[in-house]
């Protein structure tokens, strides 16, 4: 059996801007990863020589191979790239498909993360079954077959609505929890508890000129209690339909990733190790319980680190919506206290492909500043998916 661990020794992410009317609007799926590959590189302390792979997760972006066009941009041609996509969950993904295959001993270094532009995603079109040149416009490759219960074109019921449904979640519940979420990522960001992960980007701006973005500009310091309630729902027509625009994610543009690297290299070079990936997994669920696909995710990759909800010391569990972290922590009775305590999906927003690494990123700083422990990551991915990663983050003393 390896005896070789999967470390982190670096991570970036830029910071996170929303879609189509946000300072990123004009700054490609593409170069965000650049940035943020290149600077994951940088902080590592590695070579380019020394890096054996790229792992991108896209969602919905058009194809391609985004991890190797990061590659060949930042000068690091010898490196192939490959892509992943778990919606949602891609980065996670990305990361444990990194750290499997350094625990092989098979690799030694790779990059791990994930990129998403919705502002600049390309438009598809599918021909119509049937026709010979009738195609539908803004057409979305789907995650699972479309249903009236599960509709594969409008997260707000597979996951929202019928996670709300199924756990008897109320609106008022949910909307506490969106404003929490603001809240914290105000303070957050305030403190300055976002600075040393966050890479800045010159974005270019529709009028010619470039700016450096530094700060993520989605979270709301007007956001009040009042104003969450004011919201209508997204479906009227349908009764009591509880989920809104304030208790939902944000639709985002960003790019995260880690250097992921075996413990063997991390000491023969005497890396920094931020943190220990103890464990990774990912479940499926039916398309219309989507939200609920967490509720299976994380006992199961708590099992395989060998812990329980107790031993951790803080969650991410990400605000696709409300309704998944509220769900979360009634039925497996984890203290909201200790989630997403620097804001999430409702406050910073979600970069699809991006969202896993940011979270991963976000955990071990926080960690780090409250002197180590055991952190998870979770979230729900469309099609009725979950993932999850458990890191381990050392004390101060043994860094």
């Amino acid at each position: 059996m390896s005896t070789i661990e999967a470390v982190i020794v670096a991570g970036a992410r830029t910071p996170v801007g929303t879609s189509f009317k946000g300072t990123l609007r004009d700054t490609t799926a593409m170069e965000l990863a650049e940035v943020v590959v290149a600077e994951v590189q940088q902080r590592s302390g590695l070579e380019p020589s020394q890096i054996d792979d790229i792992i991108l997760a896209e969602s919905n972006y058009g194809g391609g191979d985004v991890a190797r066009h990061a590659a060949v941009v930042t000068g690091m041609t010898q490196v192939p790239g490959q892509s992943v996509n778990r919606h949602c969950a891609g980065s996670l993904t990305a990361v444990g498909n990194a750290a499997a295959q350094v625990i092989s001993g098979a690799e030694h270094a790779i990059i791990a993360g994930g990129t998403q532009s919705v502002s600049t995603g390309p438009l598809q079109a599918f021909r119509t079954p049937g026709t010979v040149d009738e195609f539908t416009e803004r057409w979305m490759p789907p995650t699972h077959p479309d249903s009236p219960e599960a509709p594969n074109q409008d997260m707000s019921i597979t996951v929202g609505w019928n996670t709300a449904t199924a756990l008897d979640l109320t609106r008022e519940e949910m909307d506490a929890w969106a404003l929490r979420s603001h809240l914290r990522a105000v303070a957050a960001i305030d403190s300055g508890a976002f600075v040393d992960e966050i890479v800045p980007v010159s974005a270019r701006q529709q009028d010619g000129s470039t700016v450096e973005f530094s700060t993520d500009e989605h979270p709301r310091r007007d956001t009040t209690a009042e104003r969450l309630a004011g919201l209508k729902p997204l479906h009227p027509e349908i009764e009591n339909f509880s989920i809104t625009a304030g208790n939902s994610s944000g639709i985002n543009d960003a790019a995260a990733a880690v250097m992921v690297v075996g413990s063997d290299l991390a000491e023969a070079r005497e890396l920094d190790v931020l943190a220990t990936v103890k464990a990774w997994a990912a479940t499926g669920i039916d398309p219309s319980h989507t939200g609920l696909a967490v509720l299976d995710v994380i006992p199961k990759v708590l099992d395989r680190a060998g812990i329980g909800i107790s031993d951790v010391a803080l969650w991410e569990i990400n605000e696709a919506f409300a309704a998944v972290p509220v769900a979360a922590c009634k039925k497996l009775g984890i203290s909201e206290d200790v989630v997403n305590v620097l804001g999430s999906g409702c406050s910073i927003g979600h970069p699809v492909a991006a969202s896993g690494a940011r979270m991963i990123i976000s955990l071990i700083g926080e960690l780090r500043r409250r002197g180590g422990g055991y952190g998870v990551a979770a979230m729900c991915a469309g099609g009725g998916q979950a993932g999850a990663v458990v890191i381990d983050v050392p004390p101060p003393a043994t860094r």
